[in-house]
């Protein structure tokens, strides 16, 4: 018999009304998550239940679950403990302190959901008791009064680094004489590199062989470029992360897309795979031309 499939992975983020929980869902989705704001809890475990019966689904779910839902406490725990037996779960509490959720509710303009006559410090008070449970039940408690979206971020980060709820990198090559992609966020112009073209049995062939690639960086220009590049890169990506970036692309180009920039695209990637732990893509835009 084949193994069994595992798991998905189930993060449901609950909290205080104004504590963060739609910026944290925004960094489980950017991480590639399948994510659902203010489910009901009674559609929790029929979800769970069709994404097991379903092939090529989703394997990473984060939901928020909160006071909006009037039947959330009295049956989120025996709903979550039977969700252990369809996911991976883990349970996430945000909340912050009194001043700074009357603040951030003044600054959106928003109604509390638990506010009737308008007096959102009541409401909030009234919201902690309710969700006292549901705190004490949280594999982790987020307090966000002082965490900018960023610090959150790295506070979801730190939890679990398999989570990989990290920046992705993205590769692309292409040709200056069809425009640079506006997409890119570092761009490399690589045409001062030896031109395979002008060689009679390379014109022909791509970047992604072994003798063009060998042709365009196996030189003293090629190598000095890429001892120079490699540390830049190692500088860089972490800073772009921690900044908040969901993604990164990196843009190399050459006149046509289809030798130079794409010898140097392959061989980025081939680094950052080996060397990093962050999702790397690779395209070339003009490789077909």
């Amino acid at each position: 018999m084949p193994p069994a499939a595992p798991l998905p992975r189930l993060t449901i983020i609950t909290g205080l009304s104004g504590a963060g929980k739609s910026t944290a869902l925004n960094i489980f989705e950017d991480a590639g998550f399948y994510c659902i704001d203010n489910l009901p809890v009674f559609l929790l475990l029929p979800l769970l239940k069709g994404m097991a019966g379903k092939t090529g689904g989703p394997d990473r779910l984060a939901l928020v679950m909160d006071a909006r839902d009037p039947d959330l406490l009295a049956s989120f725990a025996s709903n979550f403990a039977e969700a252990g037996k369809h996911s991976d779960p883990s349970l996430i509490f945000l909340e912050a302190s009194d001043t700074s959720l009357i603040r951030r509710f003044s600054q959106l303009r928003r109604a509390h959901p638990l506010s009737r006559a308008g007096n959102v410090r009541e409401a909030i008070q009234q919201e902690r008791k309710q969700l006292a449970g549901l705190k004490k039940m949280a594999g982790c408690v987020i307090d966000t009064t002082s965490l900018s979206p960023n610090d959150l971020r790295r506070a979801l980060l730190a939890l679990d680094p398999a989570r990989e709820i990290g920046m992705r990198l993205n590769l692309l090559s292409f040709g200056h004489k069809f425009g640079p992609p506006e997409e890119a966020d570092l761009l490399f112009d690589v045409r001062f590199l030896p031109n395979p073209y002008w060689v009679p049995d390379l014109k022909e062939k791509t970047g992604q062989t072994r003798e063009v690639a060998d042709y365009a960086l196996a030189n003293e220009t090629g190598r000095k470029f890429l001892d120079l590049l490699l540390p830049l890169l190692a500088f860089l990506i972490p800073l772009y992360e921690e900044s908040g970036k969901a993604y990164l692309t990196l843009a190399v180009g050459c006149t046509g897309g289809r030798h130079r920039s794409v010898a140097v695209a392959e061989a980025l990637c081939r680094h950052l795979r080996q060397n990093g732990t962050r999702p790397v893509t690779l395209s070339h835009r003009d490789l077909d031309r």
